[in-house]
């Protein structure tokens, strides 16, 4: 079946925007449901993509956004709760909501995004969440098709990981403490997630069934910050807190304004994000690594900061 029109619920965040361009570049048409539309003009400027103002946690809203569309696809995600954004909400309940508006609305394909690790008994609220949104999507029944993809962390131009270690490395001085160190990843590249998406969407082999997506490397949080500090130019030494320390970093730095760290974040670190069996070998893709890729927006980055620091110099020397 030629999908024609898709709605995707997360489109206006990292892996959204790529997934929208591949849709346009299809000639598929995306309705992308966003609470804040004003926040999603990069997007107005695709073609075939429709933007509207919707609350995905309102089931009357869902249901009135999906009709007339053929698959949804759901990205949404938090990594930390706050006031208005509960992991109960947006993990667990949204996805049971996406399945009973598809039901209404008459919308027989679903592809959802959760995270490897996911589990009743995992150790974080995060990854237990991920599970119950999982398992309440699987159980949508009728004739709802639903697929599942498991990646580890995503990276790419724009991504929170390499981009928010880059800043985090260029704010310290010669030291920079890491917590969770040993933390183990397979870092796996956005547009092998959104490849993966696309495949899957009308192949029915695929119906009902759970991908893990990670990238050829398995590497340890400690490799991956050494990694970002190379490429960035930054000559740090990275001292590993361990599991003592980390947790009560957790502890502390959750409380304060803008949860670079929590608790949470600690416990689902302790859980490796690498694959048991590779969907991408099972889907026909090959991954890309993090060293064809992240110099590439990295080092742009770097660049573009030091021009940015050469004018402001010559504008204090104008003065």
């Amino acid at each position: 079946m030629k999908r024609k029109k898709i709605a995707i619920l997360g489109g206006s965040g990292f892996v959204g925007r790529h997934l929208v361009a591949a849709l346009a570049e299809r000639g598929i048409a995306s309705r992308v449901l966003t609470r804040r539309r004003n926040r999603t003009r990069h997007l107005l400027v695709v073609p075939n993509c429709e933007v509207v103002e919707a609350n995905p946690l309102r089931l009357a809203d869902l249901r009135g956004h999906l009709a007339g569309c053929d698959a949804v696809i759901n990205l949404v995600g938090i990594l930390n709760q706050s006031r208005s954004a509960r992991f109960a909400d947006v993990h667990a309940g949204l996805p049971a909501s996406i399945a009973a508006a598809c039901r209404s609305a008459g919308v027989g394909r679903i592809v959802h995004i959760s995270a490897l690790g996911v589990a009743e008994d995992a150790p974080s609220e995060y990854l237990r969440s991920k599970f119950k949104g999982e398992t309440a999507i699987h159980a949508a029944g009728g004739d709802i098709a639903v697929t599942s993809l498991r990646p580890s962390i995503i990276f790419g131009p724009g991504d929170s990981f390499f981009n928010r270690f880059a800043i985090l490395l260029s704010l310290s001085p010669l030291v920079f403490p890491l917590a969770c160190a040993d933390a183990r990843f397979a870092p796996v590249w956005v547009e092998d997630v959104v490849k993966a998406i696309l495949r899957i969407l009308d192949d029915d082999s695929t119906f009902d069934r759970r991908y893990e997506l990670c990238g050829p490397q398995v590497r340890s949080l400690h490799e991956l910050v050494q990694f970002t500090a190379r490429i960035t130019g930054r000559r740090r030494w990275i001292i590993d807190i361990g599991h003592r320390l980390s947790r009560l970093q957790g502890i502390v730095m959750q409380n304060l304004p803008g949860k670079l760290f929590t608790l949470d974040n600690y416990l689902s670190a302790t859980v490796p994000s690498v694959c048991t069996d590779s969907g991408f070998d099972a889907l026909g893709i090959e991954p890309v690594g993090i060293e064809s890729i992240v110099p590439a927006y990295l080092g742009n980055r770097e660049k573009n900061a030091r021009m940015d620091r050469l004018r402001s110099m010559a504008r204090r020397q104008d003065s």
